[in-house]
């Protein structure tokens, strides 16, 4: 596993160099569910190509976050799923995709958005408050 350290001493540079970036938070929340194969990862995903989404698998893979399980059959099935340190990450994720949805809500950007591993994620209650 790679050990990332941070230039500036601060602990979000280390979690953005892990999993920021514009697939990999993708990624990781259509893992959420469960394992998926390589192919129904990338259409669940849509815009990404197969060079980037292979890309982005081996730095999450190197980085302890995602599993890749290779089965010896013809023709070969590998799997991706989150390792226990990947889990760990739900919140963080969850809390993004809500932030998403708030934030589009308010300023009707490109209308619903809609994920498909909504269903199965657990939603943070509503804030009734307004943060200033």
């Amino acid at each position: 596993m790679k050990r990332l350290n941070s230039k500036s001493g601060c602990a979000v540079e280390v979690t953005l160099s892990v999993m920021g970036g514009t697939w990999k938070p993708v990624i990781l929340f259509h893992l959420l569910p469960g394992k998926k194969r390589f192919g129904e990862l990338g259409r669940s995903i849509g815009g990404i190509t197969q060079r980037m989404l292979t890309l982005q698998l081996r730095e999450l893979e190197e980085a302890g976050i995602v599993e890749r399980t290779v089965y010896a059959e013809v023709p070969p099935r590998v799997d991706y799923e989150l390792t226990e340190l990947g889990r760990s990450l739900q919140p963080v994720l969850i809390a993004m995709r809500n932030w998403g949805q708030e934030y589009s809500q308010r300023f009707d950007a490109a209308g619903p958005l809609h994920d498909d591993a909504e269903a199965s994620a657990p939603r943070a209650p509503d804030i009734a408050q307004k943060v200033a």
